[in-house]
């Protein structure tokens, strides 16, 4: 049992550090003391009290990435409710098996007179991933009136889905609103190439210098997490100026 809690230890620190692009020297230290180069790479690169239940959770997963879908699976089995409908294409979705997610999210809905904002924004997660852009367009048709709607990641899939079909002016209004400030790194570097597309390079120019300047303030996790955004930010501002 001791063994494969190392091997699974060892595992998720390799997958944290080949995610998050860290330093080489950590990839010898784990592989030759796996245990003691896994306990300081969780301390200092990622163990905080805060994450320790997710830290246990996605070890688990690594082990058996279908447990967490089995364990809900025989939840709803037991009791065919709407919660554990939600939570299981949840599980799907985590899982990027999107097919599968979003029977079980339609069902939750059927009948329903009112808009479930939660789950329809979970639809358009999961057709925009299947690249079904007219499902995308339909489902946000439904939510466009509530008010978490706006400036929301939902929005923003919604501008893309715009693009996709042709209508660029309308696209271009919803994937502005995801323009603020310390946040949503990755989608405004999609919405600075989405305006260089349409040779709007002094607006797209102000939000990738934006971004920059945001990075220099980032806590180091997220400057781990976003490591790629800001070397793409990077080099486009090169590329431009």
């Amino acid at each position: 049992m001791y063994f494969y809690f190392i091997i699974a230890l060892q595992a998720y620190c390799l997958y944290h550090l080949y995610k998050h692009r860290n330093a080489f020297y950590w990839w010898i230290l784990i592989l030759l003391l796996p245990l003691i180069g896994c306990v300081i790479y969780l301390i200092t690169q990622v163990y905080n009290k805060r994450d320790a239940e997710k830290i246990t959770n996605e070890i688990t997963h690594i082990i058996n990435p279908t447990k967490k879908i089995k364990d809900l699976e025989k939840q709803l089995e037991f009791s065919e409710s709407y919660q554990n409908r939600v939570n299981l294409a949840d599980a799907y979705l985590e899982n990027k098996d999107y097919k599968n997610a979003i029977p079980y999210y339609l069902d939750s809905i059927e009948g329903n007179k009112q808009n479930d904002f939660y789950v329809i924004k979970q639809l358009i997660e999961c057709y925009f991933n299947l690249e079904d852009c007219e499902k995308v367009i339909s489902y946000t048709e439904k939510i466009k009136d509530h008010p978490e709607f706006k400036k929301s990641r939902s929005q923003f899939l919604y501008g893309l889905a715009l693009e996709k079909v042709g209508k660029i002016e309308e696209a271009e209004t919803n994937l502005k609103e995801i323009d603020i400030r310390y946040s949503f790194y990755e989608e405004r570097l999609i919405l600075a190439k989405f305006l260089l597309s349409r040779s709007k390079k002094e607006e797209a120019k102000d939000i990738l210098e934006e971004i920059k300047t945001e990075s220099q303030y980032m806590t180091k996790p997220n400057k781990r997490i976003y490591r790629l955004t800001i070397q793409e930010v990077e080099k486009l501002l090169i590329e431009i100026n």
